[in-house]
């Protein structure tokens, strides 16, 4: 009778034994897998780093308009934001300019709208063409304030590509309004504020 009752309890103590390697095999799986997912995860976040850039906008051309310009790149687009104030109530253009040389009274040393692919100068997306600086109008409220927003896929924060490039270019904020169609840069008017794109 006690061999017999050995047996069951040896095979039980075998078992329990099999049950606790498998637990210890599964949890040092389940320890590889997150560690796994951890390294995956750091090296998308790597992949797809934000790159964050500010300026400072300073007044041209006698204006008092003043203001900071954000570019922000997730690797797939970027994001401009311009907050400004200091301007005339109404409708402004705001482009990209060739250099990013701010150092005359009136702001031409930034030269002509930053146009790589020598295209007409137009509305963004028109079919006609356009150039990669031509951002387009925005609306000062009355008290002169005003935020501009823009994002694309054509620009990039110091990439190989110099068609996309916004590095080495500046941001104009015109007095006038972009008519879209006057060559070769939308008859916008004096340049009342400037900043170099910069990195």
């Amino acid at each position: 009778m006690k061999k017999l009752a050995i047996l069951p309890l040896a095979t039980l103590l075998i078992a329990l034994g099999s049950c606790k390697e498998a637990k210890k095999e599964t949890k040092e799986g389940m320890q590889e897998v997150e560690e796994s997912m951890d390294k995956v995860v750091e090296e998308v976040t790597n992949e797809i780093e934000v790159e964050k850039i500010t300026f400072t906008l300073e007044p041209k051309s006698d204006s008092n308009v003043n203001g900071e310009a954000t570019f922000e790149s997730n690797g797939e687009k970027v994001m401009m934001i311009a907050k400004l104030s200091g301007l005339t109530p109404g409708e402004h253009a705001i482009h990209l300019h060739e250099k990013a040389d701010c150092s005359s009274a009136d702001g031409k040393s930034t030269g002509g709208h930053w146009n790589p692919t020598f295209k007409p100068h137009g509305k963004w997306g028109a079919e006609e063409g356009y150039h990669k600086g031509d951002i387009g109008n925005f609306t000062a409220d009355e008290e002169g304030n005003a935020t501009v927003e823009f994002a694309t896929d054509e620009w990039c924060i110091g990439c190989e590509d110099e068609t996309k490039n916004i590095l080495g270019k500046a941001v104009i904020v015109h007095q006038g309004v972009d008519d879209y169609t006057s060559q070769p840069s939308g008859a916008a008017g004096a340049r009342v504020a400037c900043t170099g794109i910069i990195q």
